[in-house]
């Protein structure tokens, strides 16, 4: 008998072979160390879990990279070459005189934050209160309070108020 007459074509006793699947890398630990999780790559030569490891041991590889040039001779040239400068630059820095006066913060700045005196008056001295209370009820709270400040200041005895 001679062949079929179409010799690219499956024969019909083997069309229902089975495909074969395709491989996965087996699973790995992550190679930064401090992770070491285990992890099914995607590509064949992944080495770390996740792209936070990965960025992770790439600064540790330029830290290392670097500590090993401080070690040699140009390395250590070059440092202390930079070592020098900067120490002329603070020297020429103390040496001029500050053009700029020091800022201070005088009595007046807390006279803001305090309440008048005839709000006070309307304070029963009976019931104890502190001095928080005493001195800010009725005063809205500023934008850059933050919650436990505000909520301290909102507990205290509400006051109606007269002016």
């Amino acid at each position: 008998m001679g062949p079929s007459e179409s010799a690219t074509g499956p024969p019909e006793n083997q069309a229902r072979r089975r495909r074969r699947l395709q491989r996965r890398p087996r699973s790995r630990h992550c190679l930064l160390k401090g992770c070491e999780q285990r992890f099914h790559p995607q590509q064949a030569r992944q080495r770390y879990c996740s792209s936070s490891c990965q960025q992770a041991a790439r600064q540790w590889s330029r830290w290392k990279a670097q500590e090993r040039y401080r070690a040699t001779t140009a390395g250590k040239e070059k440092r202390n070459g930079q070592s020098r400068r900067y120490r002329e630059r603070v020297r020429n820095r103390s040496a001029e005189p500050v053009e700029e006066p020091a800022r201070v913060i005088t009595k007046k700045f807390f006279r803001v934050l305090l309440r008048p005196a005839r709000l006070l008056r309307a304070v029963r001295s009976s019931a104890p209160k502190s001095l928080t209370t005493l001195l800010f009820t009725g005063v809205p709270s500023s934008a850059g309070a933050g919650a436990p400040t505000r909520a301290a200041l909102e507990t205290g005895a509400h006051l109606s108020r007269t002016y």
